[in-house]
């Protein structure tokens, strides 16, 4: 076991944490969640199996509603005489209906719930064809469903899917020969008994499940299903084995010796899925029960682990601190343990060491520090004061000598030089007024003109409201200085500069206009690159730094606009809050 004192003491709490804890944990949700799951599975099959096999003795029950009432015809004497009769006069027939056979067809109801239309057809031309009786005529005998009867001919039900002449479906039917009476009574008597289609519905909408049922006939084909995408009311052939998949889980019940049904199955059909989601119910259980068990202890872990490994941390940093002569003490409080004991052993013994040290080292070495610093801080003020001070006292000499000399014009310019010096040179007022700014543009423009004379030609207009609102310091003269040195200036023949300050809304709205040279698009999509830059302000005052400053200050409510062609001149739009 030497190897696990090459460990360090955090991973052998988690390495305990692991194999006392989450192993076992895992083992056993990974056991119980295969018994778990096989047990939901096998018992949602069988309650779907049972769904299924209620479904299909629901139906039988009602089939076998249809078949009691024909065997009631088919043995009852009374009413096989009544239509054997030959009567001369529909007078004789009506009286004989009348008196048996409107109470029996009308009036006989133990087997009729599910039933939506009874008819005996009988070759006797002598009857009425009404009141449940139908005379089997030529024209009947040529009807789809007498002749699927003719297939099958006996004195047995046969339970049958009826279609109209143009394929479509008509109804679920018994149909039965009425031969009991034949050796005493000549005439061919069948009997045609009509299901409810409602019923049929609903008995196969019984399973609470998302799946389909499907009634098949001989040959699988589909007469009756749940399933939307199945029109099973139209002629087409529709046979179950064209729906087969690897994805569905069959029920198939069929009705064995039964001789009504024979051939006929109730099929129920459930995707896959279906089942699964059952399981991912118990896994999700499983899941979160894992998860808890996993959480618990390791919040307590975590919690009694800290109390160790934190501490011992601090002071390995603070040990390495005392080489790099940082004698600070831990700031933990009093503990019982050993690790608290450790602490307060190690704020003694830097205490001692840092007492040794002040004594000896560190007071001459402060002495030393202070006054060099001291004398370091009297230089950078001393410094500070002359090169301002000497640069405008030069300009104000040079000035008044102009004046002397009646240089009136030089005097001016050198004095407007010194107001943009001055106020450039002096950042503790950072935010000035409109009127101020202008200022600042006019001494600038006084010295453009001085330098251009008669090449340079411009017009200030400024709205009166808009003078007293506060702007940042020098945020307009850049674009002015723009537009006269990369503007105006290259042209031979000189230009014009155009500037407007004005008011929209909560917002002042600087316009600088120049019939320079104009910029191209690359120069233009730079400009408003400056706009999508993150870079930090530089030295100088250009309108890459406005921009910056604006957005720093005003973020997203700044408006910056470029519009530009090469030999028409410039026009750019600045809008900025009016309070700032």
């Amino acid at each position: 076991m030497y190897f696990l004192n090459n460990i360090r003491l955090r991973n052998k709490m988690f390495l305990v944490y692991f194999l006392g804890v989450i192993a076992p944990i895992i083992l056993t949700n990974a056991i119980f969640y295969n018994i778990i799951t096989e047990n939901v599975k096998e018992q949602r099959i069988n309650d779907i199996d049972r769904a299924v096999e209620q479904i299909k003795n629901e139906f039988q029950l009602m089939v076998d509603q249809g078949v009691g009432l024909s065997s009631f015809f088919y043995a009852d004497y009374k009413t096989n005489e009544v239509l054997n009769m030959n009567f001369t006069h529909t007078e004789d027939y009506v009286e004989a209906y009348d008196l048996y056979l409107r109470s029996i067809l009308n009036n006989y109801s133990p087997f009729s719930s599910s039933l939506q239309n009874k008819t005996i057809y009988v070759d006797n031309p002598t009857l009425l064809n009404s009141g449940n009786i139908g005379i089997l005529s030529d024209e009947v005998r040529e009807e789809a469903w007498y002749k699927l009867w003719l297939k099958d001919a006996s004195s047995q039900p046969v339970f049958v899917r009826i279609e109209d002449p143009e394929g479509q479906f008509q109804s679920f039917s018994l149909l039965r020969r009425m031969d009991y009476f034949a050796d005493r009574m000549a005439k061919e008597k069948l009997i045609k008994i009509d299901f409810k289609t409602i019923d049929i519905m609903e008995i196969f909408s019984n399973l609470n499940v998302k799946g389909d049922m499907y009634l098949l006939g001989p040959g699988d084909r589909i007469e009756y299903t749940t399933n939307r995408a199945i029109n099973w009311q139209d002629n087409a052939e529709h046979l179950y084995s064209s729906l087969k998949s690897d994805n569905l889980i069959q029920f198939e019940k069929g009705y064995g010796s039964i001789s009504y049904l024979r051939g006929w199955k109730v099929v129920g059909t459930i995707n896959e899925h279906e089942i699964i989601k059952e399981e991912l119910k118990s896994r999700y259980f499983i899941v979160w029960s894992g998860c808890v068990m996993m959480i618990v202890p390791t919040v307590i872990i975590l919690i009694i682990t800290r109390s160790i490994n934190v501490r011992i941390i601090e002071i390995l940093k603070h040990m390495k601190k005392v080489k790099t002569q940082n004698f600070q003490m831990i700031n933990y409080g009093e503990a019982r343990d050993e690790i608290g004991q450790l602490t307060l052993e190690f704020n003694n013994m830097i205490m001692q060491i840092k007492t040794l040290i002040n004594d000896v080292y560190i007071t001459a070495i402060q002495k030393k520090s202070l006054e060099l610093e001291r004398r370091k801080a009297q230089l950078n003020a001393l410094q500070s004061q002359i090169n301002p001070h000497f640069l405008f006292n030069a300009l104000e000499t040079i000035r008044m000598r102009s004046l002397l000399k009646h240089e009136k014009e030089t005097a001016k310019m050198i004095q407007s030089m010194a107001m943009i010096l001055r106020s450039s040179l002096t950042w503790n007022k950072e935010w000035v007024t409109v009127e101020e700014e202008l200022g600042f543009i006019m001494c600038f423009l006084d010295i453009q003109k001085y330098r251009f004379e008669d090449k340079l030609k411009y017009h200030v207009e400024v709205e009166p409201e808009a003078r007293a609102c506060v702007i940042p310091k020098m945020v307009f003269l850049p674009f002015v200085e723009n537009a006269s040195i990369h503007g105006i200036e290259p042209l031979k023949k000189g230009g014009g500069i155009d500037i407007r300050i004005g008011m929209e809304e909560d917002f002042v709205v600087f316009s600088v206009k120049d019939n320079g040279i104009g910029m191209n698009e690359e120069q233009v999509s730079k400009l408003y690159d400056y706009l999508k830059g993150e870079e930090l302000i530089g030295d100088r005052i250009g309108i890459q730094n406005v921009i910056y400053r604006g957005k720093m200050l005003y973020g997203d409510r700044i408006v910056f606009e470029v519009h530009s062609r090469p030999g028409e001149g410039t026009r750019i739009v600045l809008k900025i809050p009016s309070n700032p």
